[in-house]
């Protein structure tokens, strides 16, 4: 499932070097709101969430998975990913990212498989490797197919 939803239409690579935290989780979620996955409102409301709780979405050393609770923003189950060259501070210096994912879940419950198949990437550390290492979109998807790969 993780291959059905990371694909080259919400894969990006950017340099990131003169991003904010914001700016990094807005670029993140643009390929959902351009599939219309997920409208604009969601986007504002997960960074609202962060300036609310702090940086909860860093889920591990340079990974942060934005998301906010299912609404009536969100059409379709999706996730995207951001990787950035350089690493954008989470609100503080303490929490440096470069793969930014963007979870969009229409319930409380469709999304649980979808994250269970990411832990199971994000935990694995040679895909992980390939992941902060890779320069470009095929090559992130080439690492998220050995993952796909690796759960036969």
């Amino acid at each position: 499932m993780l291959s059905d939803l990371l694909n080259a239409h919400t894969i990006q690579i950017k340099d990131g070097g003169s991003y904010k935290w914001e700016d990094a989780i807005r670029k993140a979620a643009q390929p959902l709101v351009d599939l219309k996955f997920v409208e604009n409102a969601y986007v504002d409301s997960m960074i609202d969430v962060v300036q609310e709780k702090g940086p909860y979405i860093n889920i591990g050393p340079q990974i942060a998975l934005a998301h906010a609770r299912p609404s009536d923003n969100v059409h379709k189950i999706g996730l995207s990913l951001l990787k950035t060259n350089s690493s954008v501070d989470l609100v503080s210096e303490d929490h440096p990212v470069k793969l930014w994912f963007v979870l969009a879940a229409t319930d409380s419950n469709s999304h649980l498989s979808v994250i269970q198949q990411l832990m199971a990437v994000l935990t694995n550390n040679d895909i992980l490797n390939k992941l902060l290492e890779a320069k470009s979109v095929d090559e992130l998807i080439e690492a998220l197919g050995e993952a796909d790969k690796t759960e036969e």
